[in-house]
Formats: C-alpha cells, structure tokens, sequence
C-alpha cells in the first residue's frame, strides 16, 4: 500500500512538473507592424533575430543562409530589386484575400446606397422645383385664387397675401432648381 501512494505522489509531481516546463515554453518576439507577440511556437521565418525577445529553453533558430554577394554589393542588380520587394510585399493568407472581398462588397454596397439616397433627393428636389414654378407662375398671372382658412372657410387670396405667398414660392424655387 505504502508503495502504490509513494508512486502516485511521484507521477503527480511529474505530471505537474511537465506543465509547468509546457507553461513557460514561450516565444516572445516584435512582429513587422511592431507589436508585441507571445506564442507557444517559433516565430515566422521573416522576423530577424535581433526581434526575437525571449525564447523557450533548449530551442535553436534555424540558420539563416545569406544571400548571394552580387545581391548585397550592388543593390541596383534585379536579384537585390527582386529580394527587396519580396520581402516588403505583404503576404495575403486566403482568409486575408476572403476578408478583403468582402470588405470590397460592403464598401460597393455603401457606395450604391448613398448614390441611390443622392438620386431619390434630386428626384424630390426637382418635382418640388416643378410644383413651385407652377405655383409661381399661377401667382404671378394675377389670377383670382382662393384658399381655405383654418375654420375650413372658402377665402380669395388679397393682394398682401398674394406678394408674401410670391415670396415664399421664388425662395423655394430658388433653393430647389439649381
């Protein structure tokens, strides 16, 4: 009996001890955008060496292998151009390329919106300019008009009346037909 308890205490604190070597396992390295970054596994082969922050006991960065001479000494030669804008061109994941075309939607979707919002308004604003040159033109005419008061009784528009409403309607017009 003494045995089997000796035994379980030791493999439980093997087991604890394993994961506390696991806990500490981590990488710590500052990606391109700058940024902090923390993580169980190696970082990306594109992060220098002189980035990478902390790393787990035991674990080696692979070699880099240096680039060709021409590449370095002559920095106009195409190997150098060509390494250059590798390196500076970001790399799309298919969730990054999935992630824009969507984006692209919803901003296409946005733009159709409004223009549709924009064409509805100067629908509104030139069916309002239409109605008040009409009106205008039937106040400028001299043409008897009535209207109804707020008793709902039948009056015929005086000559004040008619100069203010004249005003009203030439600022509407103006504000509208453009």
């Amino acid at each position: 009996m003494h045995f089997k308890s000796v035994l379980r205490a030791l493999l439980l604190a093997l087991t604890c001890g394993s994961f506390a070597l696991t806990a500490f396992a981590q990488w710590q390295w500052i990606d391109k955008d700058g940024r902090k970054v923390y993580s169980d596994r190696s970082p990306p082969a594109d992060i220098l060496e002189k980035n990478i922050l902390k790393r787990p006991g035991g674990f080696a960065r692979a070699a880099v292998t240096p680039e060709p001479a021409t590449s370095a000494a002559d920095p106009a030669s195409p190997a150098a151009s060509a390494s250059a804008g590798k390196a500076s061109a970001p790399k799309l994941s298919g969730k990054d390329a999935e992630l824009e075309a969507k984006k692209k939607q919803a901003e296409n979707e946005e733009a159709a919106k409004k223009k549709a919002e924009e064409e509805k308004i100067a629908k509104s604003n030139a069916e309002t300019c239409e109605r008040a040159k009409k009106y205008l033109g039937t106040l400028q005419s001299g043409v008897r008009i009535g209207t109804t008061n707020t008793k709902g009784e039948r009056e015929i528009m005086d000559d004040a009346k008619r100069a203010e409403e004249s005003k009203r309607t030439q600022s509407l017009v103006d504000g509208n037909c453009k």
